[in-house]
């Protein structure tokens, strides 16, 4: 696999910002959520709170989310082995769950989320 020269942090901080405020719009805002939500979770290291918006599919109790580019991003590696504690905003609610990265034999990286009750 090719070496991809990972994106400055300023445009994708700028991209999210973007994605956020359609996400929040009375236009486009509940057609955006169907698919997209907001992650936020707690680094393992840093212990700092990080938030970003991501792709979902949902099946009941069930959230998964697609990590496109898993080489170029680190957020999802806070949920390998026993995974974690992560809240989404799912229909203009908070939900909290516990979340597991997994990597498949093609190198595809998804997060599942199981949601508490």
């Amino acid at each position: 696999m090719r070496y991809r020269r990972p994106l400055p942090r300023r445009a994708i901080g700028r991209f999210n910002s973007c994605v956020l405020a359609l996400r929040s719009s009375p236009r486009w805002g509940r057609l955006i959520s169907r698919r997209l939500t907001v992650v936020t979770y707690t680094g393992r290291r840093s212990g700092r709170t990080f938030s970003t918006p991501v792709a979902f599919r949902r099946a009941g109790d069930t959230v998964t989310i697609g990590v496109q580019l898993p080489d170029a991003k680190t957020w999802w590696r806070n949920f390998l082995g026993e995974g974690g504690p992560i809240s989404l905003q799912i229909d203009g609610i908070d939900r909290t769950g516990h979340a597991v990265a997994g990597r498949d034999e093609a190198g595809r990286v998804s997060v599942t989320v199981r949601l508490e009750q």
